[in-house]
């Protein structure tokens, strides 16, 4: 069975804490008393901040026509960015990592 526990890879570890004894999975930080919220967020490697970035996709008609085994692959760098008007990404701003997807009117 998977843990599907994130993997930090800035911080080297896995995002997960417990209190006094290890979980199944063995991975973590293991901690011996109750952290207070933000402990915990720290122990867990959840202690990141998230920005709300413009979205931008490829402009197809610049884009190099390329024969390879999958159509979607984009060579970055190579192509026109066009920004998404009124959709946004939120991102964790220690990895780069896009979280989800976002209207104008989202607010962090």
């Amino acid at each position: 069975m998977a843990h599907n526990l994130n993997y930090n890879e800035r911080a080297q570890k896995h995002s997960f804490f417990s209190v006094s004894e290890k979980a199944w999975h063995g991975l973590g930080t293991l901690v011996e008393a109750y952290p207070t919220s933000a402990e915990a967020l720290k122990f867990a490697g959840l202690d990141y901040s998230v920005e709300k970035r413009p979205l931008f996709t490829i402009d197809a008609l610049d884009m190099p026509r390329r024969n390879e085994p999958d159509p979607d692959a984009i060579i970055l760098g190579a192509s026109t960015e066009v920004e998404v008007p009124n959709y946004f990404a939120t991102v964790r701003t220690d990895s780069d990592t896009v979280l989800v997807v976002v209207g104008k009117d989202y607010t962090l």
